[in-house]
C-alpha cells in the first residue's frame, strides 16, 4: 500500500537511525563517510569539512563510484534533515548496511560550531567541458580542480611537446609554460601539430600559445621564447610542478635532468627515432619508489653518429604523437597522484611491429647528481660535455 508523504516520512524517521552533528563528527573522525546531499548552489555557501558532496538528484548514480564498501558507515546531511532522510532510504535500498542521517542538518552543524569549509567548485562551463573527467572516480571534481591548479613546463613544442601540450591544455592543466627559441619551419608541420601552414616563419611559442588558447581559453599559457641554458633553467623550473622534456639534443637533456634533480621535480622524458619511441619518468625524489635520473641511464652521451637527430635520421610523423601523448598521460597521473608512473621503467614502442616493451631502470648508487640529494655538483658547460671525445 502506498503511504502518504507524512506517513512515509514518519515511517523513515522510525526506521532510519538519526544522529546528532556531534555524533556525526565523531564518527567522521573514525572513518565514517559524511555525505552532503544538497545542491551545488547550497554547498557553495559552506559545507561540513572533509565530507563527500553528492547532490540528491544524482546520489544513486554516483555513490557507488565513491563508496565501494557497502558495510562502511555512511551518514547523510542536508539543510535541515528532510532530504537527507530520503537520501538515506535510497542508500539502504542500494544495499548499504549502516546508514544514518544527521538531524538538524547543516544548519544545526553550523550552530554547534563544527568545521565548515567553502569548497572549491567548478562553474557550469567547466562542468560541461570536463564532464568526462568528472565521471571518473579517480579524477572527479576534486581531481579536476587539482589539475586546474597545476603548473607544467614543456621544454620544446616540437614533435613531442605539441601533442603533449595539446592534450594537457584540453585536460585543463591550469598553467602551461612552453620554452622554445625556434621559428616554425615548413618541415615541422609533418609532426608538430600545434603549428599550421600560416605560422611558418613565426615564433614557435607564439604559434603554440595561440593554438592552446583557442582550444581552452580558461587556462594560462606562459610563453618563454628563449634558449634554455644553465643561467635560466633553475629560475624557469622553480615556478612549475613538473617538467616535460620534448627536446632532441643531449646538452638540453642533461641540463633538464640536472635542474630537475636539484629541485626535486619529476622529469617526464620522451625520445623518438624513425619508427621507435621511448618514454619514462626520471624522478629520484619520488617518495613512493625513488627512481634513477637521466645520468644514471646515460652517464655520458653517445657519439653523434650513434644518436642522430630527427633532422638527420628522419621520423614517421605519428610516432612522436604517440610518445608525446604518453608523456601527457604520465604528467596527468603524477598531478592527480593516481596509478603507477613510469619511475624506474622505460617504455619502448616499435611502430613497425606494433609492440610495446618495458625495461626496468635502476638508480646508479654512484651517480654524482642524484645519489646524494644534499650535494648538487653544479651546472656545467653542457655543449662541451656532449662534444668532447669519449674514452673507449
Amino acid at each position: 500500500m502506498k503511504l502518504s508523504s507524512k506517513k512515509r516520512i514518519a515511517h523513515l524517521q522510525q526506521n532510519i537511525e538519526h544522529i546528532s552533528p556531534e555524533r556525526a563528527f565523531q564518527l567522521q573522525q573514525q572513518g565514517a563517510i559524511l555525505i552532503d546531499v544538497r545542491s551545488d548552489s547550497e554547498i557553495a555557501g559552506g559545507s561540513p569539512s572533509n565530507c563527500l558532496r553528492l547532490g540528491r538528484d544524482f546520489l544513486e548514480f554516483n555513490i557507488e563510484k565513491h563508496v565501494t564498501d557497502y558495510d562502511q558507515p555512511v551518514m547523510t546531511i542536508c539543510t535541515s534533515g528532510l532530504r537527507s532522510l530520503f537520501a538515506a532510504e535510497s542508500l539502504l535500498n542500494l544495499g548499504y548496511t549502516h546508514v544514518m542521517t544527521v538531524y538538524g542538518g547543516v544548519t544545526k552543524w553550523k550552530d554547534e560550531g563544527f568545521p565548515i569549509e567553502i569548497p572549491p567548485m567548478l562553474d557550469s562551463n567547466a562542468r560541461q567541458r570536463y564532464s568526462r573527467h568528472l565521471n571518473i572516480p579517480e579524477v572527479g571534481e576534486k581531481g579536476q580542480i587539482k589539475l586546474l591548479n597545476s603548473r607544467i613546463l614543456l621544454i620544446g613544442v616540437g614533435g613531442l611537446g605539441s601533442p603533449a601540450a595539446f592534450y594537457l591544455a584540453a585536460a585543463g592543466v591550469g598553467k602551461i609554460g612552453i620554452v622554445d627559441h625556434d621559428l616554425v619551419d615548413m618541415s615541422n608541420l609533418q609532426r608538430q601539430i600545434l603549428h599550421t601552414n600560416d605560422a611558418v616563419g613565426t615564433s614557435k611559442v607564439e604559434s603554440a600559445g595561440d593554438t592552446l588558447k583557442r582550444l581552452n581559453p580558461d587556462i594560462n599559457v606562459v610563453t618563454h621564447e628563449t634558449r634554455l641554458d644553465s643561467s635560466n633553467a633553475e629560475n624557469l623550473f622553480s615556478d612549475y610542478d613538473l617538467i616535460i622534456d620534448g627536446t632532441d639534443n643531449f646538452p638540453t637533456r642533461y641540463l633538464i635532468n640536472d635542474a630537475c634533480v636539484k629541485l626535486g621535480l619529476p622529469n617526464v622524458h620522451g625520445s623518438v627515432y624513425r619508427f621507435e619511441g621511448q618514454v619514462t619518468v626520471f624522478w629520484p625524489a619520488y617518495k613512493k619508489q625513488a627512481g634513477p635520473c637521466y645520468r644514471c641511464l646515460y652517464p655520458e652521451p653517445p657519439p653523434p653518429d650513434m644518436a642522430p637527430s630527427c633532422a638527420d635520421a628522419g621520423v614517421l610523423g605519428a610516432v612522436p604523437g604517440i610518445i608525446g601523448l604518453l608523456e601527457a598521460i604520465e604528467a596527468l597521473k603524477i598531478l592527480l597522484d593516481i596509478g603507477e608512473p613510469l619511475v624506474g621503467r622505460l617504455l619502448c614502442y616499435d611502430a613497425l611491429k606494433v609492440r610495446f616493451s618495458e625495461l626496468k631502470l635502476s638508480a646508479d648508487k654512484n651517480c654524482h647528481y642524484c645519489s646524494n640529494p644534499e650535494h648538487f655538483p653544479g651546472y656545467i658547460d653542457y655543449e662541451h660535455f656532449c662534444t668532447q671525445p669519449r674514452s673507449t
